[in-house]
């Protein structure tokens, strides 16, 4: 694949909270953790960042990746394979409807953005990993890169999610992601360095008190956020 944008400017802006994905509708499972109890200050935000980082960040990280690796090499014929492994990781059919909506939106988002046939590929429904390696490929980022893409989504997202569920200091929850940079960092590598291997060896930590959340969630009247 010829490098159409490359460099830090082309992650950032797949890495931009602006940009017109649906991010800003989910709070990444931390209003149901909210609502359930178990956050009721700053020091649960971090740990729960922290462990979501660890768990369904990696996960994500890592398929960013893989397909990231892929689309750059003009090999799209895994992506169908990439699909079933992740479906297999997120045991929640909330969690996976989730990840495919946003999928969806970040792939009608960046074929607007920067047009390019490889869209075309990733089928009717693709997780949002799947489209953010696929979209970094295009923008003529790397492995490692896609996956700190995704590592930023999944915890800026869910940090954006507590300042308006919680009586919290603005301040004090990008604290938090400061501290978590090196976290960030290490597991865009750990998910990089997977990122070549067969899609049944990519990691798959869990996290199956999310998944329970995510269903009680879904039935949930009122609520700020869809997940």
């Amino acid at each position: 694949m010829a490098r159409a944008a490359g460099g830090s400017a082309a992650l950032l802006l797949l890495a931009d909270g602006r940009l017109p994905a649906g991010g800003y509708a989910h709070s990444g499972g931390l209003e149901p953790a909210v609502t359930a109890g178990r956050i009721t200050d700053m020091a649960g935000v971090e740990r729960f960042l922290i462990g979501r980082a660890e768990t369904a960040g990696l996960t994500a990280a890592a398929f960013a990746a893989a397909a990231c690796s892929r689309a750059a090499r003009d090999d799209l014929s895994d992506l169908s394979g990439l699909e079933a492994e992740l479906d297999a990781r997120i045991p929640s059919p909330e969690l996976r409807t989730v990840s495919r909506n946003l999928g969806r939106q970040l792939r009608r988002a960046m074929a607007g953005i920067h047009p390019h046939p490889h869209y075309a590929a990733l089928g009717a429904a693709p997780h949002q990993p799947i489209v953010m390696g696929v979209a970094a490929a295009v923008l003529g980022l790397g492995p490692r890169d896609a996956a700190l893409a995704i590592l930023h989504e999944t915890n800026s997202g869910a940090a954006a999610a507590a300042a308006k569920v919680l009586r919290v200091d603005p301040f004090e929850v990008h604290a938090i992601l400061a501290r978590m940079a090196d976290q960030l960092d290490r597991l865009a590598g750990e998910a990089a360095a997977a990122a070549a291997g067969p899609a049944c060896d990519l990691p798959a930590p869990a996290s199956p008190l999310a998944d329970i959340a995510a269903e009680h969630h879904r039935r949930t009247h009122v609520r700020l956020f869809a997940s």
